[in-house]
């Protein structure tokens, strides 16, 4: 029967009609497919209904299964599964749904199941489970870890992956595809046995733009062995994307201080538009921000808030609330706020700093105007002069709709191990038919027969070299079934499922009662008691650190120090790096009618007059000397991580010419390398230093990648169950996590060189950390390229950022200012 001629689609036609909306075709087209049982990925804008057209078409399936009594039926059991990655996003999305269920006269109940759920909350579900589950991936696999866990998944009708392209790319992402494959190959075995139609499970991704949409979709339905289909909303979404230009530009730019000079200039944009929110890219300056946001409007407190990871739950909670009741002029938050959260009041975002992706910038622009037709109005504000490039050069990707795609992950044996054993710890597995489930996926697909006996012997013995350690026999084979049937191991793992590993974070409460947020070990053991820092918008003195908790008292200090979380820096894009060279075209040649070039023009008639501004088919390369030593300026504008292994192959590759010792330093433009004596490049040997050949075997002698895998290799093997991370409240140091860690690599250097879980630390260190196919595809590039060689007498506008973070290390952030003011002034005689 066609779905137009369906009592569930005339329901839900009916519901919209008496609320004055009518579906999108592409929402008809996704109810259409789950009325099919057909599977796909669902792409629209944001604001459009992208939750709506999986979640209705659920219903409508519901409906059409039971004409007569869909209002009267309840404790249906499970029927829709909602994965989201973010619990931000559950109570949002829940609410949704049961304002929805409750308007159709249904009886269907909500659930929500992640870190933040009760143990009562938990318990109910298991007695009943609602017909939607609203959970994370970890949740998922803790529900696999559960006896009689097939029994859940029975009745399920539909699972959606929300904020798929998030999820694609990553550890989390893999663990979707193997949670999928459980289910998928569960509801196979029961529609055999029970004579039911084949696959009648309809699993669908919601996405954003991506450059790889579908190879997305191919990723999520492997394991049902079908090509499905990419349904994408054909509807304009306008983005407008505004510069906030200094009104002086600094001819030898710096990273970070320009932003919080503009604060005046975003003071009226927040004033005039309903709810702002402020977007910075680490947690860190996101708590400066806030509080010069207070001091420079005092009016405005009690309407500003701030929103990041690190901040107490319940606070975050109340600040989303806020936001959904337009009672918050400004919210200052971070990637925290960055996906499918619908705050309709949301009319203005700003962006501080570089995002420095495109994808993340539309992302987050599609935070504001959250209705159909609405146009997304997004604020640039730079944190140093040539971020306006970057700003140039986003505006371009935007009209030519260029977006970075998000490669999957492949082989991710930590994982793989991980998910065996909660499988062990619930009814157990039987390893042929959990083989061909997990080559099912698209992360496992190449796996072979011998790494899976691998990864059974690892599971069952530790391997080569572990068997002689008892902790590392933790599953036991009875009757062909792998279990794991000691309660301690089992405790543990259930303890620590998921794949996010971050460095040990304390609780931070008030001694007097109530909790603040939490702070990284690392950052709050170089503290002394009275000293003050801020967290979640407020200035506290360190009291004591007892029981792995942080006590705080309130602080009057009128300096505190503003906490530095690990990871804060993302690199450049290859696709927005590519479009900034490309800005250096017009850049250079004089007036553009660009706003964001023209205001640089002194800075780069500064840059022609000392050097050159390259064009996108060059590349510059600067040698100067000054009282530090030689300096060698390159400039391949490939982004952080490139220009990292690029300086190490670079420096390896001269000094086998001759004995030559270097430091280096690096941002998304460039890099240095700084010697004491003269450096040998020159036209006769240039091109052959930036040579792609050997580079597999320069990346190994340049770099120490044994260090880098060391230190992947902790993460794998926390993944992994290798090492246990401690009992709450007892959680391990960092630092001994990594002892920990390097004992068991060596070991396998030692005793198991093939080791599986060794081989994905080379193999991640060399694709993630150094980007090896982006650097290759560099050194091509440049192969093809012009090099220019220039000796400036001076330091050059382009080389002055990289100079400064080289300094960084050595210098306090204010020695630092003060420094960089004396060289800005002689530079500029």
């Amino acid at each position: 029967m066609k779905l137009q001629q369906t009592i569930g689609y005339n329901v839900i036609r009916q519901w919209l009609t008496e609320k004055g909306f009518s579906p999108f075709p592409f929402q008809e087209e996704t109810w259409e497919a789950i009325h099919s049982r057909q599977s796909g990925l669902v792409n629209a804008p944001t604001g459009y209904g992208k939750t709506f057209s999986v979640f209705l078409g659920a219903l409508i399936r519901f409906i059409n299964e039971n004409p007569k009594d869909y209002q009267r039926l309840s404790k249906n059991k499970l029927q829709l599964l909602w994965v989201t990655p973010l619990r931000a996003l559950a109570k949002d999305i829940g609410r949704a749904m049961e304002e929805v269920i409750s308007e159709l006269g249904m009886q269907w109940k909500v659930g929500i199941r992640n870190g933040d759920t009760s143990t009562a909350e938990r318990q109910k579900q298991k007695a009943h489970m609602p017909e939607i589950l609203i959970i994370t991936p970890e949740s998922l696999h803790l529900l696999l870890a559960q006896k009689g866990y097939p029994e859940i998944f029975q009745s399920l009708q539909v699972i959606a992956v929300d904020e798929w392209h998030e999820l694609l790319g990553s550890k989390r992402g893999v663990q979707v595809e193997l949670a999928l494959s459980r289910i998928i190959s569960l509801q196979q075995s029961q529609s055999q046995t029970t004579n039911r139609e084949r696959q009648t499970i309809s699993v669908f991704a919601i996405s954003a733009t991506i450059g790889n949409l579908e190879q997305a979709r191919e990723v999520l339905l492997s394991p049902l062995n079908k090509m499905g289909r990419t349904i994408t909303a054909k509807l304009p979404k306008t983005t407008e994307v505004y510069s906030i230009l200094p009104d002086e530009i600094e001819k030898y730019p710096w990273a970070g201080h320009l932003g919080i000079r503009l604060v005046d200039k975003i003071v009226p944009i927040i004033r005039k538009s309903t709810t702002t929110l402020l977007f910075i890219n680490t947690r860190g300056m996101s708590e400066r921000w806030y509080q010069e946001l207070l001091h420079a409007a005092p009016d405005l407190a009690g309407a500003i808030a701030l929103h990041h990871g690190s901040i107490e739950q319940e606070l975050r909670i109340w600040v989303e609330e806020a936001l959904h009741t337009a009672r918050l002029k400004c919210v200052v938050c971070t990637a925290s706020l960055d996906l499918g959260v619908d705050f309709r009041p949301v009319e203005t975002v700003i962006q501080v700093g570089s995002p420095k992706g495109v994808a993340r910038f539309l992302q987050r622009a599609g935070r504001s105007g959250h209705q159909p037709g609405a146009p997304s109005r997004i604020y640039f504000l730079p944190t140093h002069s040539l971020e306006l490039v970057e700003a140039s050069a986003l505006k371009e990707a935007i009209r030519q709709n260029i977006i970075e795609s998000r490669e999957p992950m492949i082989l991710c044996f930590d994982v793989l191990l991980q998910y065996l054993c909660t499988l062990a710890i619930s009814e157990g597995f039987d390893p042929e038919q959990i083989f061909r489930e997990v080559k099912s996926t698209f992360c496992f697909r190449e796996m072979t027969t011998e790494e899976w006996e691998q990864v059974l012997q690892f599971l069952t013995t530790g391997g080569k070299a572990l068997q002689q350690y008892d902790d590392y026999h933790k599953v036991e084979i009875i009757n062909n079934l792998y279990r794991i049937t000691n309660r301690r191991i089992a405790m543990r793992h259930r303890m620590h499922i998921g794949t996010i590993v971050s460095d040990a974070m304390l609780k931070v409460k008030f001694i007097s009662g109530g909790y603040v947020g939490v702070i990284e070990e690392w950052f709050i053991s170089r503290l002394e008691p009275g000293e003050s820092f801020t967290l979640a918008g407020r200035n506290l003195e360190l009291v004591m650190i007892k029981d792995m908790t942080v006590l705080v008292r309130k602080s009057t200090a009128k300096k505190s120090i503003v906490p530095s979380w690990q990871g804060g820096r993302m690199p450049l894009s290859a696709n927005l790096g590519k479009l900034l060279r490309e800005q250096f075209n017009a850049a250079g040649s004089g007036r553009t009618g660009i706003p964001e070039l023209d205001v640089l023009q002194p800075l780069f008639e500064l840059q022609s007059e000392l050097s050159k501004v390259p064009r996108a088919d060059e590349l510059l390369i600067e040698q100067i000397e000054t009282k530090d030593g030689f300096h060698l300026f390159v400039f391949p504008f490939e982004g952080r991580l490139v220009h990292e292994a690029m300086a190490a192959i670079l420096s390896s590759r001269i000094s086998r010419r001759q004995p030559i010792t270097f430091s280096f330093a690096m941002n998304d433009y460039g890099f240095e390398l700084l010697s004491d004596q003269p450096i040998p490049v020159d036209d006769s040997n240039v091109y052959e230093l930036f040579s792609p050949e050997n580079l597999f075997a320069d990346i190994q002698r340049s770099v120490n990648s044994t260090e880098m895998a060391k230190r992947k290799f902790r993460d794998i093997a926390v993944i992994g169950g290798l090492i246990f991370q401690g009992y709450p409240g007892e959680h391990k140091k960092a630092r001994h996590l990594q002892s920990s860690a390097s004992l068991i690599f060596k070991v396998f250097q030692e005793y198991d060189p093939d080791n599986l879980l060794m081989r994905q630390a080379y193999r991640e260190v060399f694709d993630q950390q150094m980007e090896e196919t982006r650097l290759r595809e560099m050194l091509h590039r440049i192969r093809q390229s012009r090099i220019i060689l220039e000796f400036p007498e001076r330091l050059t506008p382009f080389c002055f950022p990289i100079k400064v973070d080289s300094m960084r290390e050595n210098l306090t952030s204010e020695k630092l200012e003060d420094r960089i003011k004396k060289m800005q002034s002689q530079l500029l005689k």
